[in-house]
């Protein structure tokens, strides 16, 4: 007992008398020196005594399906600091293939008696993967935020780039510069951000006169090597403009544009969606359409912290509007290879 004191009161600088108290729930502490005590006894490994462990809530789970699309861990960073701000603590979560599932990270945090949890990128995007873990969380009451589109019928609030604008911006940009033949790179078919951008993608054609053939839709798993692939499919049908739904996808079509001994902007122009980190360091840099991350996450962490304080809030879809960042990889559509 007495080392846990110690080593608990040397990381928050406080002193042994002021840890003891708050774990004998005493008066005489400020409320933020409580909690960075019991932050700290979970940090450092400690059980909580047995009438505290309720105030576990203090915890609150960031869940992402992988670290190796830049987009999610800045998610993470504007999450993390913005809960932080807020006295939370938060638990970041990360699937790996063929690991630790989404539903068993779920298990794991209600475990942990976190207050709520921060989903980004994760299976209510997808209409045919599992939803069950989502419905236990709702069960339970446990506030909960989604960042970007999810299937209808989850009931939690989502905060959500705009894709139908994203296209819109990507697919004029692209028909401003010449290009008729424009292709989609696209994440799975149940995959509503993509099911959104097709959607617009028709539309926007539709508008300009054109049409979108199934041709030159080409889904992929979201990676550099999936997007290699689809994007060479796509070059098999004489597509000059490429539209991909994330910043790797859009690497891997300039990689196989580059395999066929073509040129990036000179016989395709390549726009990638997150502007995500590096994407300005890339050769070429990439055009891609930015997603208001700094906004979008600290809109979650408000969401949520409202819900954590029991007070109700919409489940409607709060709408951020995504900005096109012209840069290297976007340019005329060269005459030769438009028909």
């Amino acid at each position: 007992m007495t080392r846990r004191l110690a080593h608990v009161a040397r990381k928050v600088g406080v002193s042994e008398a002021t840890v003891s108290r708050v774990l004998n729930n005493k008066p005489g502490v400020s409320e933020a020196t409580r909690q960075a005590v019991l932050s700290a006894l979970d940090v450092l490994g400690y059980e909580r005594p047995t009438q505290l462990r309720g105030e576990r809530a203090r915890l609150v789970g960031l869940v992402l399906p992988e670290l190796q699309n830049p987009i999610f861990p800045a998610f993470a960073e504007v999450v993390g600091g913005a809960l932080a701000q807020q006295g939370l603590t938060p638990v970041l979560c990360t699937q790996t293939k063929g690991g630790v599932s989404e539903a068993d990270y779920v298990e794991l945090l209600l475990e942990q008696q976190v207050s709520g949890v921060v989903f980004a990128g994760g299976l209510y995007a997808q209409a045919d993967a599992p939803h069950d873990h989502y419905k236990v969380l709702a069960d339970r009451k446990i506030p909960v935020v989604l960042i970007n589109a999810a299937i209808d019928h989850l009931g939690f609030p989502c905060v959500s780039c705009d894709d139908s604008v994203a296209v819109e911006q990507a697919w004029r940009h692209l028909a401003s510069l010449g290009h008729e033949r424009i292709g989609l790179v696209l994440g799975p078919s149940d995959h509503m951000p993509s099911q959104r951008k097709l959607a617009a993608a028709r539309r926007i054609a539709g508008e300009l006169g054109g049409e979108v053939p199934d041709e030159r839709i080409v889904r992929a798993m979201f990676s550099l090597e999936g997007g290699q692939a689809a994007a060479a499919r796509l070059l098999d049908q004489g597509v000059t403009g490429f539209i991909c739904a994330s910043d790797p996808l859009a690497l891997g079509a300039v990689r196989a544009a580059r395999r066929r001994g073509l040129s990036v902007p000179g016989d395709v122009s390549i726009v990638g969606y997150d502007d995500s980190a590096f994407m300005n360091c890339t050769e070429p840099p990439l055009t891609t359409v930015r997603q208001p991350i700094e906004a979008m996450g600290r809109a979650a962490v408000e969401l949520l912290s409202v819900q954590i304080a029991g007070r109700a809030v919409p489940s409607d879809e709060l709408l951020f509007e995504p900005e096109l960042v012209v840069r290297g990889s976007t340019a005329q559509a060269p005459r030769d290879r438009t028909h």
